[in-house]
């Protein structure tokens, strides 16, 4: 059977397992007289994946921690061989797996660029043609004779992805690599990734961020426990995979309550135990009370949270300081807990604040802004004429928006005034949430509704 021109990735039933060692010896001394620490079991990572990737296609890799999908990615660039199955690939590679891969510390960032280059398949005669504009894209000009080694991790990464993205390789294989680095430069990789996906290369990314996955790619496959799960169109499987976590986290939250009811009774029957055993018969007499309930041990967990946010909070901010906002939950239409919305969601934002001394006439200030700090929104309670209230105990206010925002990843800042300071708080990168969803080929920071009339 003849294969598919516009197949580039081939992946036929492969298999992937590794030994994990207990507590294996590094020296030839070690082992010799510690052999019964050469114990291990074997692990498999991969457990029969089939898949095929055509020519410009985005794919996303998704999964928990632990299901395969770098060792799956690390199949494809052929830095390891499956046990059983086979991986072709039709295409020069690019591959940006692990930060600064490949660089020597002791050779300067421009005779890493010409080595890192070279690996991937340039000649020197390429690498000179494109040097300048792999040393513009990582910002690096005033550093790029400095050894490596004095780079921090952010200039490594920079200088990675420079040389990958430079390479106009056919596939483009990328691992979290987006995770690292300040905010300008996330969104500099992500615009030059849309460029060059715009240009036809195919790309394959893991990614636990849904957001950056709906904004790239076409197609998702998630993988679970080494299997796929579900291959197919990026909105749907991201959707499907985001419910799953959902209830793996509620089963997650349920247990450490029980726990914690379970940990906290026991306190109790401890400290009676050793402060009045005389009482214990007595006690034992009396009518039987209920237990506290996991809800009344919920609200001490929530208490105490709160007061680690509070001190996290109060990092970075100004204003007088009478009250001070302690959280921002973002929630769903049903009121629930959520940091992922799709374009035209209704978005509940609840700002809890902590009162230090009573204020007369409170407002609120709220925005959004993209990750990359650009401002979507901004508005405030008296302009919107809602009238100042006193506050004098801890508390709530929400505000719930009609979600226009294309996929992405935003920032809640809020802030609080008085009739009489105009700052008594102010709170920035309170809390984040992901936008995805919307309509593919959509760019830019709203969705607009639109008709189009043709005359």
């Amino acid at each position: 059977m003849e294969k598919d021109n516009d197949i580039v990735i081939e992946v036929k039933d492969v298999k992937k397992k590794f030994k994990i060692y207990y507590d294996k010896g590094n020296m030839l001394k070690e082992r010799i007289l510690f052999r019964s620490r050469n114990r291990y079991e074997e692990k498999n990572v991969i457990n029969g994946i089939s898949f095929t990737v055509r020519k410009g296609e985005t794919v996303g890799l998704i999964g928990h921690n632990g299901c395969g999908k770098s060792t799956t990615l690390k199949l494809l660039t052929q830095i390891m061989y499956p046990d059983s199955g086979k991986v072709n690939i039709y295409g020069r590679v690019s591959s940006l797996l692990e930060l600064g891969a490949g660089f020597h510390p002791d050779m300067s960032g421009r005779e890493n660029i010409y080595t890192n280059a070279s690996i991937f398949g340039l000649s020197k005669k390429e690498i000179d043609k494109r040097l300048d504009s792999i040393i513009e894209f990582s910002e690096l000009e005033p550093f790029i004779d400095n050894p490596v080694r004095t780079y921090s991790s952010g200039m490594y990464m920079r200088l990675a992805f420079s040389v990958a993205i430079n390479v106009d390789a056919d596939i483009l294989l990328i691992d979290e690599i987006l995770a690292v680095g300040d905010v300008n430069f996330q969104a500099k990789c992500m615009n030059k990734l849309m460029e060059i996906r715009r240009k036809g290369t195919t790309i394959v990314i893991v990614s636990h961020s849904m957001a950056q996955i709906e904004q790239l790619c076409d197609r998702s496959i998630w993988l679970h426990e080494g299997l796929i799960v579900k291959d197919g169109p990026a909105h749907e499987v991201d959707n499907m995979y985001l419910d799953y976590m959902d209830q793996e986290l509620k089963k997650a939250r349920t247990k450490a309550l029980e726990e914690e009811l379970a940990k906290k009774l026991e306190q109790e029957a401890a400290i009676m135990q050793e402060s009045a055993p005389d009482k214990i018969e007595e006690v034992a007499e009396q009518e039987v009370t209920e237990p506290e309930t996991v809800e009344e041990v919920k609200e001490a967990v929530e208490e105490k949270q709160e007061e680690t946010d509070l001190e996290t909070a109060m990092r970075n901010r100004r204003g007088t300081g009478e009250v001070r906002i302690t959280s921002i939950i973002p929630k769903d239409e049903n009121g629930n807990p959520s940091v992922l919305f799709n374009c035209g969601d209704t978005i509940e934002f609840q700002i809890n604040f902590k009162v230090y001394e009573p204020i007369e006439g409170a407002g609120f200030g709220f925005s959004v802004s993209r990750i990359d700090g650009q401002n979507c929104f901004a508005t405030n309670s008296k302009v919107d004429e809602v009238e100042g209230f006193p506050i004098d105990k801890n508390g709530s206010i929400s505000i719930k928006v009609k979600n226009v925002l294309l996929p992405g990843r935003y920032y809640v800042d809020s802030s609080i005034m008085s009739a009489t300071e105009p700052v008594v708080d102010f709170a920035s990168f309170m809390c984040e949430f992901d936008v995805c969803g919307g309509i593919p080929g959509e760019t830019g920071i709203v969705h607009l509704d639109r008709e189009w009339f043709v005359q």
